[in-house]
């Protein structure tokens, strides 16, 4: 499996059959408004006792934030709040796994 997320987009016009691909790093934030929209949120869950410490430096390191910011998400993760589309959670709980911590991604149902 891949250590990043990767996204591409396909389109093909109905009137002249023009057909494109566009696929890039970061997603764009109307791409994932609309993931969010269409497909609906996951949340990360990870089960106690979990430790602060392995789960700050995992969030640290793919997120890019700082210790201030880190605090503010290890909150949300850890009473269940954090949430993303799911093929983000899924990532950030491989990557907790893989680093000793029982981390799952889930759907929302509303």
């Amino acid at each position: 499996m891949g250590e990043t997320l990767r996204w591409d987009v396909e389109s093909t016009c109905s009137s002249c059959g023009l057909a494109m691909a566009v696929c890039g790093g970061d997603l764009p934030d109307e791409l994932r408004s609309r993931l969010l929209s269409e497909r609906g949120r996951a949340r990360l869950r990870v089960s106690a006792p979990a430790s602060s410490a392995i789960i700050m430096r995992v969030l640290r390191a793919e997120l890019g934030i700082g210790l201030g910011g880190v605090k503010a998400v290890l909150g949300q993760v850890l009473s269940g709040q954090y949430s993303g589309t799911l093929p983000e959670m899924e990532l950030l709980a491989r990557k907790l796994r893989a680093s000793g911590i029982d981390a799952v991604a889930s759907e929302v149902v509303d």
